[in-house]
């Protein structure tokens, strides 16, 4: 049984998903969870303390996000930054226009690092800090280039923020493959070829995501850090 009585927890990308499956899972383990969001507001429930609504593709967004989600826990120790987006049509790098570029790093690598520059002063020594990144980020992702890339940034800011904040507080990384949710639901009915491709035959659900990012914040895992968690079903087996 995972404890977290007493921690105090900050999930982005906490409105649905895998963000919100997480912050609920922490609040069953014990933890005061707060989350974050841009335009899906999470459903109540008296398990989350505080829902902070926040563009946090800009430093003050992020700063402002950060900040309201510590008053409303009191500190933190325990950091999951999941939010990001997946532009689900197929372009070539050559047909690539800036504005998408522009939008997915913004969302999925500046307000990465931009939330975790604000936290990081904030958690407790012994505390733990989680990224959501990709397989898409390990092997790359053709028509998808800029979501791959992205993804594949988080996960060397994982490896150099894990050794820059040792031993104080721990850093990892959950890379999921194909998950069961609003963001790639649509592809994964179009194209249920998808399916052939991993190997325990399904796409995972948000909980599956949830539960290894759960271990990852708890005292089980104290002595991982830099570690990149595959969970993907087989699909991309890398270490």
């Amino acid at each position: 049984m995972i404890d977290l009585a007493g921690k105090r927890a900050f999930v982005t990308g906490g409105g649905r998903g895998i963000g919100r499956a997480t912050a609920m899972m922490l609040a069953r383990a014990g933890a005061k969870v707060a989350v974050g969001y841009r335009s899906r507001k999470p459903a109540a429930d008296s398990r989350i303390v505080a829902a902070v609504r926040g563009d946090l593709g800009t430093a003050t967004g992020a700063k402002k996000a950060v900040a309201e989600a510590l008053r409303a826990l009191g500190g933190l120790e325990i950091l999951v930054v999941n939010h990001g987006v997946w532009p689900p049509d197929d372009v070539p790098v050559a047909k690539l226009s800036d504005e998408q570029w522009e939008a997915t790093r913004r969302a999925n690598l500046d307000a990465v690092i931009y939330v975790c520059r604000a936290a990081i002063p904030s958690i407790a020594s012994g505390g733990t800090i989680v990224l959501v990144a990709s397989t898409a980020g390990q092997r790359g992702e053709a028509f998808h280039a800029d979501y791959a890339a992205t993804k594949g940034a988080v996960i060397s800011f994982t490896k150099s923020l894990a050794v820059e904040l040792a031993p104080q507080i721990t850093v990892n990384c959950v890379a999921p493959g194909w998950v069961d949710t609003d963001m790639s639901a649509a592809t994964l009915k179009a194209k249920p070829a998808i399916l052939a491709t991993i190997p325990l035959g399904r796409a995972a659900s948000a909980e599956d995501i949830a539960g290894p990012i759960v271990f990852l914040c708890s005292r089980l895992a104290r002595n991982i850090t830099g570690e990149i968690l595959n969970v993907n079903g087989g699909s991309v087996l890398c270490g």
